[in-house]
């Protein structure tokens, strides 16, 4: 298994799993399930873009976010009725839980030109900023985004980044987190085609897929992506509600400490199940219909040993 690349950003042509997003309903409700596992949720953003007269726009959503020293998670909610804002509002109503993985990239503008090139609709480039606050004063968390329009992942918003603030977005006061979690790994999507759904992450990734005993693999520079059948799903993760298909059912979170994070889980009551050298634990309702699969290293995920 070759070297995963241990850096907060990519450079040239390599490409991270860089966050995904929980679509929740109440941003305060999803912070409190947060910290009761033992994250260290930031305080709400909400995102906007630069208009032409210099001002800024609503983007029609806003977050909160657990920072890692590898990668990040947030929870986003509707701020304004705008196209985006309405998005979200549908996938909640479908269901609440990830809806969003984003890949980090050098140059967003290349990624762009690349997915239009390989037969993706693509939306326009996006030049996306969120306020943060900073020991030393109000400051800006800026990204450039790329989209493809809906439908043409029906996994959910899958896009790719390129963020322009690093010091901005990964304040070391945010990164340790009470449960020692200290970085998100990979992704694991249900879907009931895993041949296609294969072919078009292929061509998204810019990654050949690699086949193991729980479907196709996609091991990037930085994180992986697994896809399954439902079947296997069942297997990894038992009594995880499926509710439509294409579905993102998990994540996984590396910790410093599994038994650390066990007390966090006790004490905040979550429904979990212990392994050898792994946690699977249900999300709260809070943060919608999935689970996460913490280890303290991610060749201890069942398709990275393989």
């Amino acid at each position: 298994m070759r070297h995963e690349i241990d850096r907060q950003l990519p450079l040239r042509e390599e490409i991270f799993l860089d966050h995904v997003g929980h679509f929740v309903r109440d941003p305060s409700a999803a912070a409190q399930a947060l910290r009761r596992i033992g994250f260290l949720p930031t305080p709400v953003s909400v995102q906007v873009n630069p208009d032409p007269g210099g001002g800024e726009t609503p983007t029609g959503t806003g977050n909160i976010t657990a920072m890692f020293h590898r990668g990040y998670v947030e929870a986003l909610f509707k701020t304004a009725d705008t196209p985006l804002g309405r998005e979200l509002d549908r996938a909640v109503a479908h269901y609440p839980g990830v809806h969003l993985a984003a890949f980090s990239v050098s140059d967003a503008a290349a990624a762009h030109r690349r997915l239009k090139g390989s037969g993706f609709r693509v939306r326009p480039l996006v030049a996306m900023s969120r306020p943060v606050t900073t020991p030393a004063g109000p400051d800006v968390a800026a990204f450039t985004v790329v989209r493809v329009e809906p439908g043409e992942m029906p996994e959910g918003r899958i896009q790719i980044l390129t963020h322009r603030t690093e010091r901005t977005v990964w304040q070391p006061r945010w990164l340790d987190h009470p449960n020692r979690a200290w970085g998100l790994t990979d992704l694991l999507v249900a879907t009931a085609d895993v041949d296609e759904a294969a072919q078009r992450f292929a061509r998204f990734l810019d990654r050949p897929p690699s086949e193991n005993p729980w479907g196709r693999a996609f091991r990037l520079d930085r994180g992986c992506v697994q896809l399954v059948a439902v079947a296997t799903l069942n297997e990894i993760a038992p009594g995880i509600e499926v509710p439509a298909l294409p579905f993102i059912a998990l994540y996984a979170v590396a910790v410093k400490s599994l038994d650390i994070l066990e007390h966090h889980l006790q004490h905040g009551r979550a429904e979990f199940r212990r392994r050898l050298h792994s946690i699977i634990a249900r999300f709260p309702d809070e943060l919608g219909t999935g689970a996460w699969l913490f280890v303290e290293q991610p060749t201890a995920l069942p398709w990275r040993r393989w």
